[in-house]
């Protein structure tokens, strides 16, 4: 039974098949996993046998980038070429065009052929599949692409003057060779399931040398005028005890509070709408351990090699957060909808920001919520929840412009502010994001219908009410984060302005 189910859904290598069967999951998520753990054990040989200081930056771009790929074709067979030529057909145009426009089209051809992937998956091959599927590293490598794209941009047509702190410090001043490009979006340590990280970093990570972000860091740590960037066992044990009780709690807890239940007939017509309001937020909040579980466990790989070493704290302590993804304490106590976002896909926000949000001229909240949306897929869901985030983004920072200064007078006047807050922003975080898991237009609206669009029309009523003041009054007011404050901001996230 399980070979009927689960074979015809996976290109990939058969060779696990058994361990799928007598585990009841699904063939490709089998591989993916197991690849990944693999992945964990070969970062430490790539750590300790491959370190820069014993051999050249070619053999770990070799190495890396073959490793990478072969993964790839275990997990995806010949769906795995599809990395190769999104790759192949951007690296180019940024050879045969020239830097003045070069970003652009990147970042159409990339798209464009991420979305053919999509839509072509979705309404031709299997709607509503969960499953890993080749799409999902196709997005990571979008990412990449289209990051280096405006980097190069920015380093090698620009002007200084234009270009803001952050901007300078992730330019690029020359054009990366084809192995370094490939290596940069194809190793072994990101090719699954990301992180993305900035072209320089992982340049500097490859060649040994230490990240330019750091220089400025206290020396604390340092031996030798050198910096220790060898992580810690504690840091991927750490990780990795996050990684098993993430799984444990997404495997026994999930199928507990089945987000379908929330446009059950019998429950909306039978549970009062308060405990409705409590199934919504444990419904969501147990198909969150799943992403936790992927991200923590593809940080843990990337720390395992040697990728990811941060500076270090006040107290000396060195950091391996310079690609995580997700600051999970933040996320589920985060009190503004803007702090979840923060600490939730921290990469992917990261790249929403510096590729669309710094750069549009026009509207850059929904510009960066419509591009969203197309980055993650065809299904209607998805552009249901951006849409949503819009209107609740904007209502969210009306209100904390406008009611929370009333509530910084005294402690106990604080703590019941970040009382209401976190609840509201709970219950927010859900309601937008129902659409995302159901996938479909007809159960979505369905949901939607059930709590009367009440959140949508509350969002519109107060972000029309309440004044904000407009961006550029805002940026004058605000200094601009530097590439080091963007990897530092869990430090202040609950002071920060949305």
């Amino acid at each position: 039974m399980a070979t009927e189910t689960v074979s015809p859904a996976c290109t990939g290598s058969s060779l696990l098949q058994p361990i799928s069967e007598i585990i009841n999951l699904p063939l490709d998520q089998v591989n993916f996993v197991v690849c990944q753990l693999f992945a964990l054990l070969t970062a430490f040989w790539f750590r300790l046998y491959l370190h820069p200081s014993k051999t050249s930056p070619f053999v770990r771009h070799v190495v890396a980038t073959l490793l990478g790929l072969y993964f790839a074709l275990f997990c995806f067979g010949w769906y795995a070429l599809h990395f190769l030529v999104q790759s192949g057909l951007t690296y180019g145009i940024m050879i045969l065009t020239g830097v003045e426009h070069m970003h652009k089209y990147c970042l159409v051809v990339a798209l464009g052929y991420l979305s053919f992937c999509q839509i072509t998956r979705v309404y031709v091959f299997d709607y509503g599949m969960y499953s890993a599927d080749f799409t999902g590293p196709m997005m990571v490598i979008t990412q990449k692409i289209t990051s280096l794209a405006f980097e190069i941009h920015d380093g090698m047509c620009r002007k200084e003057e234009q270009l803001t702190p952050n901007q300078k410090l992730l330019a690029i001043r020359r054009m990366p060779s084809l192995l370094e490009y490939f290596s940069y979006n194809c190793n072994f340590m990101g090719i699954l399931a990301g992180p993305t990280s900035s072209y320089n970093d992982y340049i500097a990570f490859i060649e040994g040398t230490p990240c330019r972000h750091n220089k400025d860091h206290q020396t604390n740590g340092k031996t030798n005028g050198r910096h220790k960037q060898d992580p810690s066992p504690n840091v991927i044990v750490r990780k990795l005890a996050t990684c098993f009780f993430s799984l444990m709690v997404f495997l026994s807890v999930c199928k507990v509070f089945p987000v379908e239940r929330n446009i059950d007939d019998d429950f909306i017509a039978n549970t009062p709408f308060y405990a409705q309001v409590v199934y919504l937020y444990l419904s969501m909040l147990t198909t969150r351990p799943k992403y936790y579980f992927v991200w923590t466990l593809a940080d843990a790989i990337n720390n395992a090699a040697g990728f990811g070493f941060n500076g270090y704290n006040s107290d000396g302590s060195p950091r391996w957060d310079l690609i995580s993804n997700l600051r999970i304490t933040d996320i589920e106590f985060a009190t503004s909808f803007k702090m979840f976002l923060d600490n939730w896909n921290i990469q992917t926000a990261h790249w929403l920001k510096r590729v669309c949000y710094e750069r549009c001229p026009y509207n850059p909240t929904a510009a960066t919520f419509i591009l969203s949306a197309m980055w993650h897929g065809a299904y209607p869901g998805y552009y249901l929840t951006f849409l949503t985030g819009i209107v609740v983004t904007l209502a969210a920072r009306a209100m904390r412009h406008n009611v929370r200064p009333y509530f910084l007078g005294s402690p106990s006047h604080k703590l019941l502010y970040d009382g209401i807050t976190w609840a509201g922003t709970q219950i927010a975080i859900c309601y937008t994001v129902v659409p995302f898991v159901l996938l479909s237009v007809g159960p979505s609206m369905k949901f939607y219908r059930s709590w009367y669009f009440s959140v949508h029309i509350g969002c519109v009523l107060l972000a029309v009410a309440l004044p904000v003041k407009p961006r550029h009054l805002r940026l004058k007011e605000a200094p601009v984060l530097s590439h080091q404050d963007s990897t530092d901001g869990h430090c202040n996230q609950k002071t920060k302005a949305t």
